[in-house]
């Protein structure tokens, strides 16, 4: 597809994109941070448009751009209103269109439509859509079809569920109006906070378009993914999962922070995947995973891994560095007293060794297993590359209800090579459990959060995984290293260790400080390690997407919040300079706070 001067789909580069959180209205603002994310190297600057006014308001934002020498196409943001879709569809290169609101309304109410009604609301969409579609064409503007998982209609919601299947449908009836018409300028977006939902959805809808339409580019996102490493760990765990599978044409990645730092995040998940035409045609299907619904890869529990047991975590631990909670398994550099870990030692500091202190055990070679090595030890963890996974090595692993394997690689291309090893494991039955070690050499740690939550997430969000190792030889503390790994368990939806956060990257409809008001709420409720906890800008995706939020934390106004209890609104039209206070006093109320 084309956006202006910009080709996107197809083997063309992948596509970075950020939008702004200023006011629309404000001209000056608005170029000096579009500026800002270009200069970081943003290649599309979006901008909400929910009014008319704002809409107008993006010819003088590209205007002032061209003068200064920017010309990056600009993006429309529309919701509820196709009256302004189809002014700003006169003015910039693409218009974001979401199908959950634009014709439908959202009243969360369930709706029993007979096949005849169901059909009058697709020909309502169909002639709500003709306008724009004729101004897309005449102006020669993209669209994207951009579904939330929080904002499905209600007419959709009745019929499919708050599902990804639901997401799919959203779009798909869309997709069927633009095409009848012969407006093929498209691009498409699954997107939620959820990044098993996000992935399933995604893929859902690739493949329906593999069979029915044709593929268009797609625009990948975990949105509400919130700020600092959480953000950065979730938004690499989804979109570095499809990235990793040659699906995705443009990312976006959703920080509650300034929207330029969400570029250079972008620009690593984009590095590690770049574009080329052998990417494009990998084969995804492993025969033992459904690449649509989340199961977890049946195993044998051995010790404390594996079966229905949570993930484990392997954490390389150091003399002057305590790590909380201590991890299941520790790999002690040098030798320290592990508390309650299991300490993992070297094969030959084993062998080397008279006296084994208890609650320690070797990482046993794979050739010294298949030797008969090892076997007065319980249980066996075995250490095997992927090239070492032969059939002779899985017979005797699948023998032996007293091995764990810790499947490692240093394989370029890691998460091809780790797949096929558990497809291999699943073809021959063998259910032993495994925990996955990768292994970096970063200084940086955004940089090791967004490696090893691309590379993790591909696995664990396919339930590939009883645990993980993340090592790294880089300049990062263990205790850093170890925060990573607890981060990307949590994204993937795998263990609970922090409080999680759901949080919008703002945009110019929220009408306080998202940014501000998160730091605050993090700083007085971050031992509340049992809650999900939701701050959002406004009532677009809000009350949808923290649907599974135990409290919600959502603008509705002029300096004005709206709190809710799971989705049940409880306290409206707050000051927001009281609203964090009533927020506590709201989780305590219910019996859920818990003095730090």
């Amino acid at each position: 597809m084309q956006i202006g001067d910009l080709m996107l789909g197809g083997n063309y580069p992948i596509r970075i994109q950020s939008m702004a959180n200023t006011n629309t209205m404000d001209t000056e603002t608005s170029v000096e941070q579009a500026i800002r994310i270009i200069r970081a190297g943003g290649e599309l600057v979006r901008f909400t448009t929910q009014g008319t006014s704002e809409a107008e308001n993006l010819a003088l934002i590209r205007k002032e751009l061209q003068n200064r020498g920017y010309k990056v196409p600009l993006v429309a943001d529309v919701h509820f209103n196709p009256a302004v879709a189809e002014v700003a569809a006169r003015l910039v290169e693409k218009v974001r269109i979401n199908p959950g609101n634009y014709a439908d309304k959202k009243q969360f109410r369930q709706i029993d439509y007979t096949e005849n009604e169901y059909a009058g609301e697709l020909e309502r969409i169909r002639q709500r859509l003709l306008p724009l579609i004729a101004i897309c064409k005449q102006y020669g503007t993209a669209i994207r079809i951009g579904v939330n998982h929080g904002s499905l209609s209600d007419r959709i919601m009745s019929r499919y569920g708050d599902t990804p299947a639901g997401m799919v449908e959203s779009a798909m009836e869309f997709l069927s109006v633009f095409r009848d018409e012969g407006y093929q300028n498209l691009v498409i977006s699954m997107k939620a906070s959820n990044t098993r939902v996000m992935m399933q959805a995604t893929r859902m809808m690739y493949y329906r378009m593999q069979e029915e339409t044709g593929l268009y580019p797609i625009h990948l996102g975990v949105t509400e993914a919130g700020e600092g490493e959480d953000g950065r760990i979730k938004s690499a765990a989804g979109i570095g999962a499809l990235l990793a599978e040659g699906i995705g044409d443009t990312i976006r990645v959703s920080l509650t922070e300034d929207p330029e730092l969400e570029i250079p995040v972008a620009r690593k998940l984009a590095s590690l995947y770049p574009r080329e035409e052998n990417d494009r045609k990998r084969k995804f299907s492993l025969e033992s995973v459904n690449p649509v619904e989340y199961a977890r890869r049946p195993s044998n529990p051995v010790l404390n891994v594996g079966g229905t047991k949570l993930p484990v975590i392997i954490a390389d631990a150091r003399d002057n560095e305590a790590l909380q909670p201590e991890p299941e398994f520790s790999f002690a550099i040098p030798v320290r007293s592990p508390g309650r870990s299991v300490r993992l030692t070297d094969w030959h500091e084993w062998l080397l060794s008279e006296n084994h202190p208890d609650n320690t055990l070797p990482l046993i070679p794979a050739k010294a297993y298949l030797e008969g090595m090892g076997r007065d030890v319980q249980p066996r963890l075995v250490l095997a590359g992927t090239d070492e996974l032969e059939p002779l090595l899985i017979r005797q692993l699948k023998a032996d209800d007293k091995a764990i394997v810790i499947l490692r690689t240093f394989d370029r291309d890691a998460v091809w090579a780790l797949r096929w090893s558990f497809e291999a494991l699943n073809q021959a039955e063998c259910r032993i459990p495994v925990i996955v070690n990768l292994n970096f050499a970063e200084d940086d740690p955004e940089t090791l959060q967004v490696k090893s939550g691309a590379a993790f997430g591909a696995l664990l969000l396919d339930g590939l995984g009883d645990g993980i190792w993340l090592r790294n030889v880089g300049n990062m503390t263990a205790s850093e290293v170890y925060s990573t790994a607890k981060g990307i368990l949590q994204a993937c939806r795998m263990r609970t260790f922090k409080t999680e956060y759901i949080a919008c990257p703002s945009c110019g409809r929220t009408l306080f400080n998202i940014a501000r008001v998160l730091k605050e709420i993090k700083s007085r409720t971050a031992h509340l390690t049992h809650l999900k906890i939701a701050v959002m800008g406004c009532i677009v995706n809000g009350p949808g997407e923290m649907a599974d939020a135990d409290y919600g934390y959502v603008g509705a106004g002029l300096d004005k919040i709206t709190l809710y209890k799971g989705k049940e609104v409880v306290r409206k039209s707050i000051p927001s300079s009281q609203a964090v206070d009533e927020l506590i006093s709201l989780i305590r109320t219910n019996g859920d706070w818990i003095d730090p």
